[in-house]
């Protein structure tokens, strides 16, 4: 399911939440009705059109009166143009302004390396007092949009492409990595839509006797620093996959907790440093740059050979 219709899809929890709780409210960029919450509270929909920092900014005006703001807005657009306002505005002055935010890493991949988010877990990582979200599929976004409305101050919830993965229906907690598959020899850590591929090539290197673990860190910040310390002791290896760059998100977070306990190896498969300037389809870009389950195998296999 791609971000943007997951987006529209939390519209029903919104709702859901809104119904015994007066001070939801939702503001949008450009988006038209938002599914039932719009059909339901049309006077607490606020769309701004396509003003990603006065989007924020009244989000936050909304928060700092005493409501609990969602805003809905394109991820590359949301975390860029609206950097400023969501570090000074909401979580400088700790109001809670919940973004939630489709179209993340590279599902826009045939309107150009302009519409690719892959830079948004560096940015709203390094901002104190933020909590910064990566579904890996679409139920399990809707849970995080449930534990966001309780969340006290600012949320960033990351939407790519997602598939919904079967029997996956672990209780979301914020801040812990959830074990998909067990494994001894290397750890796959992956986030958001690289989930499904890591669990893809879990399967490919089984068959070839390969034992992986699969971790989903659906929560980039606080991050899981128990488990990574757990895989780096107990398989040694460890490959991060994110849909977005190698330079301060998911592999970033990993090296520095990694750097800091001295142990294991790591290879961070990610977009390297470079802009995706290919115009494809989804899928072809995600093979050009090594983010497919091809990819990840090739990665872990390259970790194994060079430590073994």
């Amino acid at each position: 399911m791609s971000g943007y219709f997951t987006a529209l899809s939390s519209a029903e929890v919104l709702a859901e939440l809104a119904e015994h709780d007066p001070r939801i409210v939702l503001v949008s960029q450009d988006f038209g009705p938002i599914g039932s919450f719009t059909a339901r509270f049309p006077e607490r929909h606020f769309d701004v059109g396509i003003s990603e920092e006065n989007l924020i900014g009244v989000a936050a005006g909304l928060a700092h009166a005493g409501k609990v703001a969602f805003a809905i807005a394109m991820a590359p657009f949301v975390s860029m143009r609206g950097f400023e306002q969501i570090r000074d505005d909401c979580a400088y002055n700790r109001n809670n302004v919940k973004i939630i935010a489709p179209f993340a890493g590279l599902e826009a991949g045939p309107w150009g390396a302009t519409h690719h988010a892959i830079e948004d877990l560096a940015l709203l990582r390094s901002i104190p007092g933020m909590t910064v979200l990566s579904p890996a599929d679409p139920n399990e976004s809707f849970r995080m949009v449930r534990a966001a409305a309780a969340i006290d101050g600012p949320v960033y919830i990351r939407l790519g492409f997602l598939l919904p993965i079967d029997g996956y229906d672990a209780p979301f907690r914020v801040g812990e990595a959830v074990t998909m598959r067990e494994g001894n020899d290397v750890t796959l850590m992956a986030t958001g839509s690289s989930v499904s591929a890591a669990l893809a090539a879990y399967d490919a290197l089984k068959g070839t006797g390969v034992s992986a673990r699969v971790l989903n860190v659906h929560t980039l910040k606080p991050i899981d620093r128990a488990a990574i310390e757990r895989a780096a002791r107990e398989t040694g290896k460890i490959v991060t996959v994110e849909e977005h760059s190698i330079l301060g998100g998911l592999g970033g977070a990993v090296a520095e907790i990694m750097a800091e306990l001295g142990v294991g190896r790591l290879v961070r498969v990610g977009v390297r440093d470079v802009f995706c300037t290919e115009v494809a389809p989804y899928p072809e870009l995600l093979h050009i740059h090594g983010l497919d389950a091809e990819g990840i195998v090739a990665a872990a296999r390259g970790l194994l050979g060079e430590t073994s």
